[in-house]
């Protein structure tokens, strides 16, 4: 259950790269569930969640921007490998699977970057404009990671 609860917080990384990070490390932060004995503690310290919320929202409105460059370059498709890794990997660590965790993550962020981009892209030809499609992916990022944080608990 861990491991898929990984993959599927991997897939959020790969629509939204701090989405992820900020919905691990308010679970953390909560309490919600337990890495204070792993080497990703970091993520459930006082102002952690709070740092990755903020990035999560400057990504949310640079994503709208024409200039903003495609996911799938290295520097964006790398950034997006990362924080599925330390989102996957904090998940496998509530279960003591924090390397399986890792991988999972890894896995689900290259999924959901592909696959994300895959249906924007058919979701903005479809309306005609990119912007409504945007917003579908930034709602389904949010509501994803909150639902998969708040199934680890």
């Amino acid at each position: 259950m861990f491991l898929l609860l990984a993959l599927l917080i991997g897939v959020i990384s790969g629509l939204r790269t701090m989405t992820a990070p900020a919905a691990v490390a308010w679970g953390a932060a909560l309490g919600w569930f337990d890495v204070s004995q792993t080497p990703l503690a970091f993520l459930g310290y006082r102002w952690t969640p709070w740092i990755f919320t903020v990035l999560a929202i400057v990504e949310l409105i640079a994503d709208q921007l024409p200039s903003t460059p495609s996911r799938k370059v290295p520097m964006q498709f790398g950034a997006r490998i990362v924080s599925g890794a330390l989102s996957g990997a904090a998940i496998g660590a509530a279960s003591s699977l924090l390397f399986g965790g890792l991988v999972a993550g890894v896995i689900g962020a290259v999924i959901g970057t592909y696959g994300g981009a895959a249906v924007r892209a058919k979701l903005a030809g479809s309306f005609g404009r990119d912007l409504p499609a945007a917003l579908i992916e930034d709602a389904v990022a949010v509501i994803g990671a909150v639902l998969i944080v708040g199934a680890v608990s």
